[in-house]
């Protein structure tokens, strides 16, 4: 059980990462700090928008694809197709059940569904932030409106 809480905490961590990195990126590029497309960014409102889905949906990819090598690592799915798709399945709490890890790892796919939880909860939330600020004028900076 603790192998399960201790990989299940280290890939979260790396996954909270993975997800900051993309959360920079779509700050850089939106120009909220001053980025390449500012001038983009207050002339087409939709385009912001499109970004964040783009750049995030990758980023979610990315950290499927970082749990489907941990089974794949454990020894607990031997393909990567399979791999990903169990992976995908549990980040997104689909939950198929078509495709079980070894009761001494189950635990482990519970820790992935947390964390996809928690990561779409957290697009979710930029994405709203970059809606806001492209159509009503908020901003997304620490600075305060």
């Amino acid at each position: 059980m603790m192998q399960n809480i201790i990989l299940g905490a280290f890939l979260l961590l790396i996954t909270c990462g993975l997800h900051i990195g993309g959360m920079m990126l779509v700050i850089y590029l939106l120009g909220l700090k001053g980025g390449p497309l500012r001038q983009w960014f207050r002339q087409k409102h939709a385009f912001p928008v499109g970004e964040v889905v783009l750049v995030m949906a990758n980023v979610s990819m990315l950290e499927v694809l970082l749990w489907a090598f941990a089974y794949m690592a454990l020894g607990e799915i031997k393909e990567l197709e399979s791999a990903f798709y169990f992976s995908m399945v549990t980040f997104t709490t689909l939950g198929y059940g078509d495709i079980v890890l070894d009761q001494s790892w189950r635990l482990l796919a519970s820790f992935q569904a947390a964390t996809g939880i928690i990561m779409f909860g957290w697009t979710t939330a930029i994405l709203m932030a970059v809606v806001q600020h492209s159509y009503f004028g908020r901003k997304l900076d620490s600075q305060g409106p």
